[in-house]
């Protein structure tokens, strides 16, 4: 990624909080009944980025696209990677409002932690954007802590996958779940709207994982799985990621993916894609990780003094055998 402009932010945990008592170009007396911080307008913000990590391609692709954004309009982007570690994107964020930023767009990896650290934020009247997941609405909420979330929606997303092997599968066969992070929006509502897709069908969830989106757990897990359940003929992956890996996994057991097991994922990367067209992949939803426009967008219109949406959803694509051939070009 050296080719973007990234100012990485190490402000120990003291000059943070030290700091929370200021903030950037927001409202410092801002608090809970009066609405997130304001953003005073400007050709040009200081903006933080604290993304929960970015070392595969949808969290790279996500990067990219806030980077390059920020570079088209003028805008300085203080980037922050927690390195998949919540308490590291706490103070991160933390270190973030130590400088003073004009405002902070945030992927939660976690929704209690985070949602504490968009509070500290909002405290110190900086004007916080969450971008892919949200955040504990027991904490923190849209309209009142936070400005907007703008991200998928993760239940429909989980639905999509179930509803598309309810078919594929005929309503039948034993499913290993490759489970995202635990304690993320994603990996929530994704179980869930699988669950209400594949309920009342002869489709049973024998075991469920943590494979932390990470391609290499994906793999793990799924040996240990596929030991413990010889039986199971379908996967279901919360991302393309560990679907990738649980398709390898199955490979040195001995199984034939896409053949005598069904694997449906979420994500639509370019690998992914591939993986469909060469019949190891038989599905994936899109999770489109192109944030950079509509989050300046927003953010622009804010400092603007406009009135913003507090949930913006992406209106993603599906994929299968019947059009993964025409999307692969324009994957990540």
């Amino acid at each position: 990624m050296s080719k973007f402009k990234i100012a990485a932010v190490f402000a120990t945990a003291a000059l943070a909080l030290g700091a929370c008592g200021g903030g950037g170009s927001g409202d410092a007396s801002a608090d809970a009944g009066s609405g997130p911080p304001k953003l005073k307008q400007k050709n040009s913000y200081t903006v933080g980025f604290a993304a929960q990590q970015s070392d595969h391609p949808w969290t790279l692709a996500l990067a990219r696209s806030i980077q390059d954004e920020a570079q088209k309009r003028g805008h300085k982007i203080v980037f922050t990677d927690a390195q998949g570690q919540t308490a590291k994107q706490v103070q991160d964020v933390e270190s973030l409002i130590a400088q003073g930023v004009d405002a902070i767009l945030i992927t939660p990896r976690e929704e209690g932690p985070l949602a504490r650290a968009v509070i500290k934020a909002r405290d110190a009247g900086i004007p916080v954007f969450l971008i892919d997941r949200s955040v504990d609405s027991s904490v923190a909420q849209a309209g009142r802590d936070y400005v907007t979330f703008i991200g998928s929606d993760f239940v429909a997303e989980g639905r999509k996958a179930g509803e598309w092997l309810v078919k594929a599968a005929g309503g039948k066969g034993k499913i290993l779940e490759l489970s995202g992070t635990t304690g993320s929006s994603a990996a929530k509502d994704r179980a869930e709207g699988f669950r209400e897709a594949v309920k009342g069908t002869e489709l049973e969830i024998v075991a469920t994982q943590d494979g932390d989106f990470v391609r290499d757990k994906g793999r793990q897990k799924m040996e240990a799985m596929i030991q413990q359940h010889p039986e199971a003929t379908v996967v279901f992956a919360h991302n393309d990621e560990m679907a990738l890996g649980a398709i390898t996994a199955l490979e040195a057991a001995g199984r034939r993916p896409g053949k005598d097991v069904t694997v449906v994922s979420i994500d639509g990367q370019k690998e992914a894609l591939q993986a469909i067209i060469d019949g190891k992949l038989g599905a994936t939803v899109e999770c489109n990780p192109r944030f950079g426009p509509k989050a300046f967008d927003v953010l622009e219109a804010y400092g603007r003094g406009e009135k913003v949406e507090t949930t913006m959803v992406n209106d993603d694509a599906f994929f299968d055998a019947s059009n993964a051939a025409t999307a692969l070009p324009n994957a990540y």
